[in-house]
């Protein structure tokens, strides 16, 4: 039996499935976990690297690194960290983020030549803040990588230079979508200078090898990990429910969209993987339950009690500010209360509110991409409650699958991984999947938009 091991470096832990590769079935799995904050030392993913992967890495033939997108780490001419490295969810590089739209001629110029509009989480953006704000460290790096590329070349046998894929190169702020080469002027632009990039890896072949003979895949950025671990393929859209929602889809031609709403990314094959995502997502349930004293499983209960529509309360949940659409320094806002207005109607508004953020962002995948939905897959934490399940597939407008649970960037860097031993690409498939569907509510949807385009008229 041929093993494979997938990583999935991510912002809270380094997890690692060990997977047969005829299949993709997990065998084994670890975890080890990452210190927080939004700039960490990246030497401790080494390590968590090392802890998760004991005892796994042995048994396995090939590897690859899936990991958190957009992250700086900066070195110096020894390889050694200038500095903490600073997290995709790091926003002091927000003024430098438009100082660079600017200086590339507009959004969607910028948009024209990265695939999307920089905002605070592209790597290219925290160059420049180190630039503007500690010259001495800028001065210092000889080197720019990528955290999977980090953790990569850490696997990899000593001496290995270091290497990354077009699926996360596209987040950084100095790579060309749509051609798929670096752009070292625009790093050059951002820090200062020009540092050395990683080399670029073509989709399933060998970036390296282990000191003791371990293939290396080139490895890739969380989303297109999950792609690949999904199995997504051209037409697919999948809605992530976490911290954050995200809607992508494969697309078989780049998008680049001025608006900023869509991210042109590249994915970890031969196409491209568009994104939009939103700040508030699974907080605005937890919000709801703790308002109303109740648990989560209450508050589906009490959802699914109350008519479509939740007796006419709508509401936007711009709790956090929101990216999608951008209106950092919103607040959440309530219409259509009255003293007819019940607890079970309040609990329904917040699926309502959720789901309907998330059609918006397919919508715009659907407008960016010119694509209808093939198929609409949903993962993530919050897909576990009835009311989530039962109500998306009414307001989306389209049956819904959900995959069963599983770690899917460290499983899709397992698939990449037997891509590289092979040559070929694994047609692993999804198990147990389930497909859920209901009657459309556009009503629901129709109430939504009208108070999200009033309160946009009024800022």
């Amino acid at each position: 039996m041929t093993y494979v091991l997938g990583v999935d470096s991510s912002t809270q832990s380094t997890k690692a499935l060990l997977v047969d590769a005829a299949d993709g079935t997990v065998v084994e799995q670890r975890s080890a976990p990452h210190p927080p904050g939004t700039e960490v030392d990246p030497r401790a993913w080494l390590a968590a690297f090392d802890e998760a992967t004991a005892g796994l890495l042995e048994r396995a033939e090939a590897l690859a690194v899936g990991g958190q997108q957009h992250g700086m780490v900066a070195l110096d001419a020894h390889g050694e960290p200038v500095r903490d490295a600073l997290l995709w969810n790091d926003t002091r590089s927000a003024q430098a983020a438009r100082d660079l739209v600017e200086e590339l001629g507009g959004p969607q110029a910028c948009a024209e030549v990265t695939g999307s509009v920089l905002v605070a989480s592209f790597t290219a953006t925290k160059l420049r803040w180190l630039r503007d704000h500690e010259p001495e460290n800028a001065g210092r790096v000889a080197e720019v990588l990528l955290p999977h590329d980090y953790v990569s070349r850490h696997a990899a046998a000593p001496g290995t230079g270091a290497f990354t894929d077009r699926g996360d190169a596209s987040g950084t702020g100095y790579f060309e979508t749509r051609t798929g080469v670096w752009r070292p002027d625009l790093a050059k632009n951002a820090l200062g200078h020009e540092p050395d990039l990683p080399r670029l890896v073509s989709p399933g072949t060998v970036a390296a090898h282990t000191a003791t003979g371990v293939v290396v895949a080139g490895g890739t950025g969380d989303n297109a990990a999950a792609a690949l671990g999904l199995g997504l393929e051209t037409g697919d859209v999948l809605v992530s429910i976490g911290t954050s929602g995200v809607a992508s889809a494969i697309s078989a031609v780049p998008v680049a969209d001025g608006t900023g709403a869509v991210t042109g990314f590249a994915d970890a094959a031969d196409g491209f993987l568009p994104l939009v995502a939103t700040v508030n997502a699974a907080q605005i349930l937890d919000l709801q339950a703790r308002w109303l004293g109740v648990s989560l499983d209450d508050l589906a209960a009490m959802a699914l009690a109350a008519p479509a529509g939740a007796g006419g309360v709508t509401f936007l949940p711009y709790y956090g500010g929101e990216r999608t659409p951008n209106r950092p320094d919103a607040t959440g806002t309530w219409t259509g209360l009255t003293p007819r207005t019940t607890r079970e109607d309040l609990a329904r508004a917040a699926f309502e509110a959720l789901l309907c953020s998330l059609a918006d962002a397919v919508d715009l995948l659907v407008a960016a991409t010119g694509q209808q939905p093939r198929r609409i897959l949903m993962v993530g934490g919050a897909t576990r409650s009835p009311a989530v399940r039962a109500l998306a597939p009414a307001v989306l407008g389209r049956p819904v699958l959900l995959p069963p649970a599983g770690e899917y960037v460290a499983l899709g860097a397992a698939r990449q991984a037997a891509w590289a031993l092979t040559g070929e690409l694994p047609a692993w498939t999804l198990p147990d999947t389930e497909t859920y569907d209901a009657e459309p509510t556009p009503h629901v949807r129709e109430a939504y938009a009208a108070w999200r385009d009033h309160e946009r008229n009024q800022t």
